[in-house]
């Protein structure tokens, strides 16, 4: 009987890791506007983000890196078709998106909420 019940700890834990071990990057983001952005892992140290409800579904919205609550890379403003140098900071359930181009000297900031 112990045996069983230590079986089934170890599989109750092994399906548990993988969530604990995601970035909190990773899930659906919903922007001021109703849009959904999911970011997925893309490769060993990337997470791509990707329009997932509206007209605009399916387009890309950049590829980012990092770990914890910092990440960095390129953002793609999906209504601009433009590409900028952005960095995300993930708190709770908050999301800052920021994209700049000129080196820093324009930017804009988006705030997502976690779905």
């Amino acid at each position: 009987m112990k045996l069983k019940y230590s079986s089934m700890i170890a599989a109750l834990l092994m399906t548990a890791t993988p969530a604990l071990a995601s970035e909190p990057i990773v899930g659906s983001w919903k922007m001021d506007d109703g849009t959904i952005i999911q970011y997925a892992s893309c490769n060993q140290n990337a997470f791509c983000g990707t329009v997932a409800s509206g007209p605009d579904k399916g387009k890309s919205v950049g590829t980012m890196a990092g770990t914890g609550s910092a990440y960095t890379g390129k953002v793609i403003s999906f209504k601009e078709g433009k590409t900028y140098d952005g960095k995300a900071t993930v708190s709770g359930n908050e999301m800052s998106l920021k994209g700049c181009a000129l080196g820093g000297l324009i930017c804009k900031s988006l705030k997502l909420s976690r779905q």
